[in-house]
């Protein structure tokens, strides 16, 4: 972790890229697979040989979580954004598309889309909200975490998303 001076005062900085490898075991997830566990606030890239590698993540909000299994439909650098039809109901004043590398996109610089609906694993424009349970169902991440599991996996790649 690294240091900033804001106003004369020492602050602990949040690293750019929090992953790390750790111990994995669950009998459901080969190698290839990619576990979110919505409790901790976690996503797991298994890699084999009882490890996976470790990212904070945002995830959906009290009442907007789904739990199940499902595999990566596509890959995107600097995706669009048009809001999920759950979200245009709530907030109608949304715009129809934000266009990628916006700073208003919260999309980031990645996005994995999700098959079977309209949620998807991605980088993030408030990178403060990591760690918490700030989506309406969606997979937030550091860009710079994104960017690197992005890298890692490929369309089909399995998805859990457990308790």
């Amino acid at each position: 972790m690294s240091s900033v001076v804001v106003g004369g005062s020492l602050l602990a900085a949040a690293p750019v890229a929090a992953r790390e490898t750790v111990p994995f075991h669950d009998e459901r997830a080969e190698p290839g697979t990619i576990v979110v566990r919505t409790k901790e606030r976690r996503l797991y890239l298994v890699i084999g040989q009882g490890s996976a590698i470790r990212y904070p993540v945002a995830v959906g909000k009290m009442g907007k979580q789904w739990q199940g299994y499902t595999r990566i439909s596509g890959k995107y650098v600097q995706p669009a954004w048009s809001p999920p039809d759950e979200m245009r109901r709530d907030n109608p004043r949304l715009p129809d598309v934000i266009q990628g590398g916006s700073p208003r996109n919260p999309m980031g610089l990645r996005a994995m889309t999700l098959a079977g609906g309209q949620y998807a694993i991605h980088g993030t424009n408030r990178p403060s909200s990591i760690g918490t349970f700030a989506s309406y169902g969606c997979v937030r991440m550091h860009n710079a975490d994104i960017v690197d599991l992005y890298d890692r996996v490929g369309v089909g790649s399995p998805v859990l998303m457990t308790p």
